[in-house]
């Protein structure tokens, strides 16, 4: 950046015709200090000279001096509009991006993905998968249609509504890579991040392994069956329950082993399968779909076999029927023998199957059959129970001891509403697939919400309509079927799919392997997150990697936990424990928005506006009460752990101030906070103008500006600290009683004004002092101010008012040493009150120098409040000769853009012009004025006399030279135009004499002004006397000597200081481009110059601001403290 200002600067103008510099030395050169510690106008070092002509054509005069901490807008635009997303935590991001070797270097950036490919299909790839395939038929048969459509909807609205504020979060800046963790880490501090970070990632591998388990249970029971290890044939109960886990577990750690190796060799064949998988899942939907439609006219023949209203096992006989006629003969079928202990029809048989008729039930009827109604209610069972058609005739004993139950199928779990809840959750989490690729999307602000949302919207109508049409099509029994039983060990769903079961099978197969690779590849890299931002000392080392990043130490790691849930084996029993982690996570996401939208910290500006508190303490409540329905002792552990995990983070980061008992609760923790807040400035998130405001007393020691404090309470809308201080003259003893009648008055006016915070009255010998030892000394500890609100001193050109601005300058000078924000509003008594209303209109911010962003902040708060609510945001900013303006629209666009601040752009282009005559004798009353203040020593009253007569005299001169300014002051309307010859009398020529007669370097003559060989000395004559605001006019035609004549007639230009000229011919071009454009705005935001550092020239300052500011209603004029206090993160 520097470099590219240097770059500009060599391209100096010639078009100023300004006089040589003064054959005198150097004023003194204050206290020394050198340049690059001196944020200060008029630090008038040996470099003064090359810094002049490096800003010559810039029309950057007044802020020379401090461009190397406030560098020009222009320069710096286009790195502030093109950050690198990078893929690190917030703090090494910013790290990079204050290191200029970093910035130096070449950004090679993939390409970056839409809404589509980036957050909607990954999301739904997350959201469907293996309880859609394995379980949802289940649900449906055990919680009926109306109970499992609860379920389902109280699930996805606890995930829309964390979509939303997540979407708000997300909206809130850039979210680097680390999606959930990085945003609630920054929402809610190190704590509770580390804390919900360490949850969500024991979800995410949970899952990877509640992925691992639908594999290979779609594997051993409806692909390969014989490739069991432990054989389940003539096995019962409990034996045949643990022959299944224990495959479970052998082949679930087999797959494991693999995924993890696929991932350490080649995770980017994982994201290019990623596609196919989604291919799987939604062929998959699509094929149940095309059976639904097809079972309305052509139902599938799927017989399912009772005996009684019991169902039987389809396998080991081929005809459901006790007996069958053969060659003219009764034979018996295999399933006699099954429950009878020969073939021969006298054999001795169960005697249930003796007392009950064998029937053949259609298990999937079709969607016109009316079965709906048979299903809409729940069918709860306990473990072992049978699985029974409704409505059928069953003749048993309930004492009678059961025999061959290994025949029937049974329920394998017992089954409640809150199980159900536990199970299915895991099926709509995945909503965070989009915000965890933040890093790699095109506009994540733009994109994370609106894929999200649309995920989630399309997955819980697939779920819905789910419910509805698995009811609606498939009898109860074969629904309650979990693992397809009684259908000859087909997956139930799969029944219901058209043109085969296959289809289904091989479809949730390929998913449920995608998303296990998917869980493995995303929980190694969170993990190494949440280790490399160094919260939990511990799980350093899980931040190291292969070289190319990958996180070796941590999928390591991730394998085990994984394994944990392999041998709990039981999909059913995994469910629940990540179902707690992904709620847990959810529920913080939702306190994190809630918190913000409450405390509106200046830094909430969510792109996305469709969220509100009220919501995101419902998804907060929605998550918390689905915990405790899921598994309350589950939702205890998961807390306990989140706990734990948080006071570790809290003991490693701080110590702890517990306070000296219960009467010093309050003292405690208002010690404590204090204590916390000392430990080091707030972060740019956090930052808010902290306000002390000075106001001054006057002879009732009552408040002379009450407007300020309307300001104030506009700004501050009650959130954060405001001093209100002001000073009184004496001694503490004589004046103690004015110290009490001020405080009264100054509290009174705050209550009137809503204004919420402290009052500070001080006494000193002086007022200067008093206001100094505010400044210094106001606020305890951690709790002080950042910003120093005082009025622009009203009639400071009246000798008596001469302190005001001497105490004025002052101000300045202590602030900026203080590294404080200074907000000067001019004119504060048209400022609007409280109970005012602007309906329409403006709010101008002039962008001329970058000071860390206060110009962008004040307009935002400005318009949280009622008075400025319907104002826009206007941005001006100005572009040199050099500059690409169209460029710096764009960059300024794509900046606002990511701030979230809603704003009209222009870029105004400053002419090169030459300096005019009005310009110079601006300038020489002034330093006439100072001059006479510094040199003659008179008494005061004659002093005071001396000023207001060159005063009265300088004014006339003005108003006679210029009658158009004066019209521009009181309409506060017109530009002031530029001198023309014919206005100049005798008088004006006389005013002041000058010392030296020497030839004036701006006639044609001067050897000093490069004349182009295109033009004419009267040319050039004419291009130094026009003015941009008269550029659209016709000169007057002026004889060249006449004017020649009248140049040698001013020999005291040639001694007037030569940044004082180009200071005051950049306050009064700025002033011309500010009135023209902003002359109706409410508001006007402007660029505050810094105070002159000698004391030589403070005058000439108030001279400068006044220049700036001539011609405009309201101003403020805004002073940055030093740091930034407004950022692009989330």
């Amino acid at each position: 950046m520097a470099a590219a200002m240097d770059h500009a600067g060599e391209n100096i103008s010639n078009h100023i015709t300004a006089p040589p510099t003064a054959k005198s030395s150097h004023p003194p050169r204050g206290d020394g200090n050198p340049k690059e510690s001196s944020p200060f106008i008029n630090s008038t070092s040996s470099s003064d000279v090359e810094k002049s002509q490096q800003y010559d054509g810039k029309n950057m005069a007044l802020f020379e001096e401090e461009m190397d901490t406030s560098p020009m807008v222009s320069s710096l635009l286009s790195s502030l509009a093109n950050y690198s997303n990078l893929t690190q935590g917030s703090k090494e991001h910013e790290e990079a991006e204050n290191n200029e070797e970093a910035r130096k270097k070449p950004a090679t950036q993939a390409p970056r993905m839409g809404t589509v490919m980036g957050v909607y299909l990954p999301c739904m790839q997350n959201i469907l998968g293996v309880i859609l395939f394995l379980r949802m038929t289940w649900l449906v048969g055990i919680g009926g249609v109306l109970g499992t459509f609860t379920i389902v909807f109280m699930c996805c609205s606890t995930t829309m509504l964390t979509a939303i504020s997540m979407s708000a979060i997300a909206t809130n800046g850039v979210v680097p890579a680390g999606g959930s963790y990085y945003m609630i880490s920054r929402s809610l501090g190190p704590e509770f991040g580390g804390a919900v970070g360490i949850c969500f990632y024991l979800g995410t591998t949970f899952a990877g392994a509640m992925y691992i388990l639908g594999c290979i249970e779609i594997l051993l029971i409806y692909i390969v069956p014989a490739a069991a290890i432990f054989k389940l044939e003539g096995l019962e109960g409990p034996e045949a329950e643990a022959a299944l886990l224990n495959n479970m577990r052998v082949y679930g750690t087999i797959v494991l082993t693999l995924m993890s190796i696929v991932v350490f060799v080649g995770v980017k064949y994982v994201n290019k399968l990623a596609l196919v998988f989604l291919a799987c899942v939604i062929l998959s939907i699509l094929a149940v779909y095309a059976g639904v439609i097809k079972s309305s006219f052509d139902p599938p023949d799927f017989p399912v076999c009772a005996l009684g209203n019991r169902i039987l096992v389809s396998k080991g006989f081929d005809v459901c029927a006790k007996t069958i006629e053969r060659d003219n003969g009764t034979v018996t079928t295999k399933l006699w023998k099954m429950f009878c202990d020969s073939e021969f029809l006298n054999a001795t048989c169960d005697e249930y199957f003796i007392n009950n008729n064998i029937s053949q039930i259609q298990g999937i009827p079709g969607i016109r059959s009316g079965i709906l109604a048979e299903n809409l209610f729940g069918y709860f069972m306990e473990k072992g129970d049978f699985i029974e058609k409704r409505g059928l005739m069953s003749a048993s004993y309930p004492d009678a001891p059961v025999t061959n139950a290994n025949r029937y199928v049974l329920a394998d779990i017992t089954t409640f509403f809150t199980l159900l809840v536990g199970i299915y959750f895991p099926s709509v989490t995945g909503i965070m697939a989009g915000s965890n690729r933040s890093g790699d999307l095109q506009d994540a602000q733009k994109s994370i919400p609106v894929g999200t949302i649309l995920a989630i919207l399309t997955t819980s109508t697939i779920y819905m309509t789910c419910v509805v049409l698995f009811g609606a099509c498939v009898d109860g029994v074969v629904l309650r079927d979990k693992f397809g039983e009684g259908v000859n060990g087909n997956l139930v769903i799969g029944t219901l799919a058209w043109p085969s079961p296959w289809v289904i099978v091989i479809g949730s197969f390929f998913s449920t392997c995608g998303a296990g690779l998917q869980s493995l590849t995303g929980a190694p890299r969170l993990l190494q997150a949440i280790a490399r931002d160094g919260i939990i000392p511990f799980l350093r080392i899980f931040g190291h990697g292969k070289a190319n990043g990958e996180p070796t130490w941590a999928l390591l790691l991730t394998a085990s936990i994984c394994e944990i849930g392999i041998i709990i084996a039981s999909l059913d029993s995994v469910a629940p424990i990540l179902s707690m982690f992904f709620l847990m996570c959810y529920m913080f996401v939702n306190l994190a928005c809630a918190l913000q939208t409450l405390l509106r910290t200046p830094n909430w500006r969510p792109r996305f506006k469709f969220y509100h508190w009220a919501l995101s303490f419902l998804g907060m409540s929605l998550c918390l009460s689905l915990m405790f329905i899921c598994s309350w002792y589950y939702a205890i552990v998961a807390m306990v752990i989140a706990g734990c995990i948080y006071k570790y983070i809290e003991f490693c980061g701080a110590e702890k101030e517990w306070g000296d008992g219960i009467r010093g609760i309050s003292l405690s923790a208002a010690r404590y906070a204090l204590m916390r807040l000392e430990e080091g400035p707030p972060h740019t998130k956090n930052w808010r103008p902290q306000i002390l405001v000075l106001v001054s007393l006057d002879a009732e020691q009552n408040v002379e500006q009450p407007r300020l404090l309307s300001l104030t309470s506009q700004l501050k809308a009650g959130k954060g600290l405001t001093i209100v201080g002001t000073s009184v003259e004496g001694t503490y003893l004589n004046n103690h009683p004015q110290v009490q009648k001020a405080e009264q008055s100054v509290r009174k006016l705050m209550e009137t004004e809503k204004v919420k915070g402290f009052c500070q009255v001080v006494i000193s010998s002086n007022l200067r002092d008093a206001t100094s030892h505010l400044i210094q000394a106001g606020g305890l500890g951690g709790l002080r101010h950042n910003t120093v609100l005082v009025s622009w001193p009203r009639n400071w050109k009246l000798p008596e008012e001469n302190h005001r601005w001497r105490n004025f300058i002052e101000i300045v000078r202590e602030t900026t040493a203080g590294h404080l924000a200074l907000i000067v509003p001019k004119n504060i008594s048209a400022y609007p009150s409280n109970g005012e209303r602007f309906t329409e209109g403006h709010i101008d911010v002039w962008w001329i120098v970058h000071d860390g962003g206060m110009l962008m902040l004040l307009p935002f708060l400005l318009r949280q409040h009622k008075v400025w609510r319907k104002c826009k945001m206007r941005i001006f900013t100005v572009a040199q000769m050099d500059d690409n303006s169209i460029q710096m629209k764009k960059d300024l666009l794509t900046f606002l853009y990511h701030l979230r601040l809603d704003a009209e752009v222009e870029v105004v282009e400053m002419q090169d012009s030459d300096i005019s005559a009005y310009t110079y004798e601006k300038t020489l009353v002034m330093e006439q004025r100072s001059q006479i203040l510094k040199e003659m020593h008179l008494t005061k009253n004659e002093r005071e006399r001396e000023i207001q007569s060159i005063t009265d005299v300088s004014r006339g001169s003005i108003r006679r030279k210029n009658p158009s300014n004066l019209r521009s002051q009181q309409s506060t309307g017109e530009e002031p135009a530029s001198a023309s010859v014919e206005e100049k009398p005798e008088e004006e020529v006389q005013l002041l004499q000058g010392k030296s007669t020497s030839p004036t370097p701006t006639s044609p003559t001067s050897p000093t002004v490069p004349t182009p060989s295109a033009t004419t000395p009267g040319e050039e004559v004419q291009m130094t006397w026009s003015d941009d605001g008269e550029k659209g006019k016709i000169p007057p035609v002026v004889n060249p000597e006449n004017i020649k004549d009248m140049f040698n007639m001013k020999p005291e230009w040639e001694n007037l200081n030569q940044f004082n000229v180009r200071r005051m011919h950049h306050a009064q071009k700025l002033n011309e481009v500010i009135v023209k454009k902003s002359q109706e705005a409410k508001l006007v935001l402007l660029n505050m110059p810094g105070p002159p550092k000698n004391r030589t020239g403070e005058e000439n300052y108030m001279e400068f601001m006044e220049v700036l500011t001539e011609g405009l209603n309201r101003v403020l004029l805004v002073r940055g403290g030093g740091r930034e206090v407004i950022t692009i993160y989330s």
